[in-house]
């Protein structure tokens, strides 16, 4: 009797003793799982950090070439107006010069389509010179300064339009000897 409680007792025991180790593997078991899933985890939250930069740094780098693409273009944009705008002010140089040099233009009928009335605002004797050369021209008019006498019967002659021209050019001569007139009995 006493070896068979003794036996049980050892039994028990050894049943006793086999699962504390059992038990004991398994805790360490769990604990590694334990540590390998934070481990997991922890490696886990770095490689995300790390893409996150890295999409960071790509948005700046892609920012900042779409910024310099924009300021190119700004640049472009400012040179080509600055072309613009010296160009148009040299065409306008051009153009003023060539209207200084000008009798005011031509007063032709296609001419007045391009020009508009300008021209003739700006140089109404310039329609009086055309006509009083074209009147010299057809042999109407024989000297430059003819007598006062024969200027009426010439003038008679002429068309009305033809005889104001002519009588709007000598105006200014017959002014300046008027002027000449005065400041001789001035000095007198």
């Amino acid at each position: 009797l006493l070896r068979t409680e003794e036996r049980q007792r050892l039994a028990r025991e050894r049943r006793e003793e086999r699962e504390k180790q059992h038990a004991a593997k398994e805790t360490q078991i769990l604990e590694k799982e334990r540590k390998a899933k934070l481990q997991y985890e922890k490696q886990l939250e770095e490689r995300q950090r790390k893409l996150k930069e890295m999409k960071q740094k790509e948005e700046q780098r892609r920012a900042a070439v779409e910024e310099k693409r924009k300021q190119k273009i700004e640049e472009e944009k400012e040179r080509y107006e600055a072309v613009l705008h010296r160009t148009l002010e040299r065409n306008q140089r051009l153009e003023t010069r060539q209207k200084r040099w000008s009798w005011g233009g031509s007063v032709t009928p296609d001419s007045e389509g391009k020009t508009g009335k300008q021209h003739c605002k700006r140089s109404p004797s310039t329609a009086n010179l055309k006509q009083a050369e074209a009147a010299l021209s057809k042999g109407s008019l024989v000297s430059a300064a003819p007598s006062n006498a024969s200027d009426r019967t010439r003038r008679s002659q002429l068309s009305p339009l033809d005889s104001s021209v002519i009588s709007r050019l000598l105006a200014p001569t017959q002014a300046s000897l008027a002027r000449s007139k005065s400041a001789a009995t001035l000095a007198d």
